[in-house]
């Protein structure tokens, strides 16, 4: 009789942990919010680098491209340490 009252127990506490992982498992929304808030955090320090060093280089006379390309790569640096600080965050 103690043995199958265990067994009921533990079959309950089962269904119950089965029960919450289904509620605290992740929307198709929640998941788009995720990936959408990463492709900002990484895509916005590139085109705000793009778009500085494109401005500080038409202050130059003549065709350089050294600003540009210069800040291009800074923002890809900030932007994967955007994404790796949040990741580890959530």
């Amino acid at each position: 009789m103690q043995d199958s009252e265990r067994l009921r127990k533990n079959i309950e506490k089962q269904a119950r942990r089965t029960e919450q992982a289904e509620k605290d498992r992740p929307t198709v929304l929640a998941q788009t919010v995720f990936l959408g808030t990463l492709a900002l955090l990484f895509v916005l320090p590139v085109v705000g680098g793009v778009y500085l060093g494109s401005w500080l280089d038409g202050l130059r006379e003549g065709y350089s491209y050294r600003w540009t390309m210069s800040l291009l790569v800074t923002g890809v640096f900030i932007g994967a340490m955007n994404v790796y600080l949040y990741i580890q965050r959530h």
